[in-house]
């Protein structure tokens, strides 16, 4: 079975309503595909979420940070979470040891996918192309 590992990004795109992204998961879901996330991008998210609620000025903007915490929580509930766990934490010191650069958050997330032998599907083909091995699907292009 093939599993797609949905990146920070993408779920971002869902969560905005962007068509691409919405009709990919859509029919994914339909035929029966795996569609999972990782604990990393819970952390980006929830920590966006909370930056949001602490950064409220009055209380529209605050009721709509609360809204979209809960919102983001009931996305997660749908989602089955990979963990970090030691074969993505192998993954992510051996690229370290080879010199690849890219973002810290990004690289884990690569790791946890290849370490649960997934398929990450994202926008960011600079960075995650440059980790070897990882296959990269970007639903939202057309």
């Amino acid at each position: 079975m093939i599993l797609y590992v949905v990146d920070t990004d993408i779920l971002s795109l869902y969560q905005r309503n962007y068509p691409q992204v919405c009709t990919r998961i859509r029919l994914a879901r339909q035929n029966n595909l795996t569609i999972k996330t990782t604990v990393i991008t819970v952390e980006e998210q929830y920590g966006g979420r909370l930056a949001q609620i602490r950064k409220a000025q009055n209380p529209e903007a605050l009721i709509l940070a609360y809204d979209q915490l809960t919102a983001t929580f009931s996305l997660f509930s749908q989602l089955e979470i990979l963990k970090y766990n030691r074969f993505a934490d192998d993954y992510f010191r051996q690229f370290r040891q080879q010199g690849i650069r890219i973002g810290t958050q990004d690289l884990r997330i690569a790791s946890i996918v290849l370490a649960h032998g997934g398929i990450i599907v994202t926008r960011n083909q600079k960075d995650f192309g440059q980790v070897p091995g990882l296959t990269i699907e970007d639903w939202s292009l057309e």
